[in-house]
């Protein structure tokens, strides 16, 4: 039990040049961290099917919560990674695992994520959005995120079983890992 407990409350890294490292976080977080089942199965996907991290992408990091994702992003050698996150505990973890680790690609920035996007004029070739499951306007979130990608650029959304985008224009695939659903927009 003790090693399932410990699991809990550790972010790991899974590949990469911060591969391995398990990053303790705060028990009193709000944040629901992507399990490692499905965190492991996206960056498959992302991979194998749909990302070149050789070509060194940029990527932005939406409810950026533990920071778990973005990390990952980092460590697997996005040359530029921002994670947006608004509670200042959060912030303030992702600022200190970012400095512990001197990933100079990866900027943790506190502000509310449909302020940001709307104010925002850089793209990126990856963007990831984690919000809460039971955000009142989570539907709403893969356009206001969308103008944010750039050409050829790869939108992944994480969101409870209860939504399906599968109608939405820029719709191009789902992948369901227990509890936790990503569906990807192009």
């Amino acid at each position: 039990m003790l090693n399932y407990i410990e699991h809990l409350l550790n972010m790991r890294i899974i590949r990469g040049k911060y591969k391995g490292r398990r990053i303790p976080t705060p028990t009193n977080f709000k944040a629901r961290p992507t399990t490692d089942f499905a965190k492991e199965g996206l960056f498959n996907i992302l991979e194998n099917v749909y990302v070149d991290f050789d070509d060194e992408p940029t990527a932005l990091d939406l409810f950026a919560g533990t920071g778990s994702i973005g990390i990952e992003f980092a460590s697997r050698g996005c040359r530029k990674v921002v994670s947006v996150e608004k509670d200042f505990r959060h912030w303030q973890f992702l600022s200190a695992v970012q400095k512990e680790l001197k990933a100079q690609e990866w900027l943790p920035l506190k502000g509310d994520v449909f302020k940001y996007t709307k104010s925002c004029k850089e793209k990126y070739d990856i963007i990831f959005a984690d919000p809460p499951y039971a955000l009142e306007n989570l539907r709403d979130i893969p356009d206001v995120a969308l103008p944010l990608l750039a050409d050829g650029g790869l939108l992944i959304l994480e969101h409870g079983g209860d939504y399906s985008f599968t109608e939405h224009p820029r719709y191009l695939d789902h992948r369901n890992y227990g509890s936790v659903n990503f569906t990807f927009f192009k």
